[in-house]
C-alpha cells in the first residue's frame, strides 16, 4: 500500500514553458525622453510542488524601468498561466520568471516577487533582481 508521502501529481518541466511563442513586447514611445516605473502584480498566480504535484498558491509581483520595451500584458497573462501544471520551487520560479522577462525586453532594471501563501504554516517571498 501507499503512503501518503509517495504519492505524487502529474506535472509538467520547467522546459515545457513557451517564451518566445508567448510574450510580447511593444515599443516604448518616450524612451530616453521620461523614466517611468511599471508595477504589474498577479494575485492568481499558480504551480505545483516538484516533490508532491500539489497547487501552490501566491502573488507575483513585476516591476520594472524600460528602456526600448513595455510588455504587453494579455501575453504576459498567458505567459503566467503556463505555469499552472509546472512543477517548480518558489525560488526557482521567481528567478525563471525574471530571466524571461528580461530577455524579451531588456529593461534598466526589473525585480520580480512571489508572495506564496502558507504550507504548513510558513509564508514564503522571494524577490529575485535584474540590473542592467
Amino acid at each position: 500500500m501507499k503512503t501518503v508521502e509517495s504519492r505524487q501529481l502529474p506535472r509538467e518541466s520547467p522546459d515545457s514553458v513557451a517564451v518566445e511563442d508567448v510574450l510580447e513586447a511593444i515599443p516604448y514611445q518616450y524612451q530616453g525622453r521620461r523614466n517611468i516605473d511599471i508595477a504589474i502584480q498577479q494575485p492568481e498566480f499558480t504551480s505545483l510542488c516538484p516533490m508532491t504535484g500539489l497547487p501552490d498558491f501566491g502573488t507575483i509581483i513585476i516591476k520594472y524601468r524600460p528602456a526600448k520595451k513595455i510588455i504587453e500584458l494579455k501575453s504576459l497573462k498567458f505567459y503566467l498561466l503556463q505555469y499552472r501544471d509546472v512543477g517548480i520551487f518558489y525560488e526557482h520560479v521567481v528567478n525563471r520568471i525574471l530571466d524571461d522577462l528580461a530577455a524579451v525586453l531588456a529593461p534598466k532594471r526589473m525585480e520580480v516577487t512571489g508572495k506564496f501563501t502558507a504550507r504548513g504554516g510558513i509564508d514564503t517571498t522571494v524577490t529575485a533582481v535584474y540590473e542592467q
